[in-house]
């Protein structure tokens, strides 16, 4: 029997993903240096989701 393989998700899929995960944990924390890292964590989430707007963007720009 094969196993159902599940629909590949695209990179900006998963951060996405990842970041709305780390923002529910963030909102039942107190602040600390839990929170701390994940903040730090969603900020680069964040900053990897802009890199990859960037890279595959049509007419590639340097940030502004």
């Amino acid at each position: 029997m094969q196993r159902r393989r599940s629909v590949p998700h695209t990179f900006e899929e998963n951060i996405a993903a990842e970041k709305a995960k780390l923002e529910a944990q963030i909102a039942h924390l107190k602040p600390g240096p839990e929170m701390d890292a994940i903040r730090k964590k969603i900020r680069q989430l964040e900053t990897a989701s802009h890199m990859s707007e960037w890279i595959s963007s049509s007419g590639l720009q340097t940030p502004t």
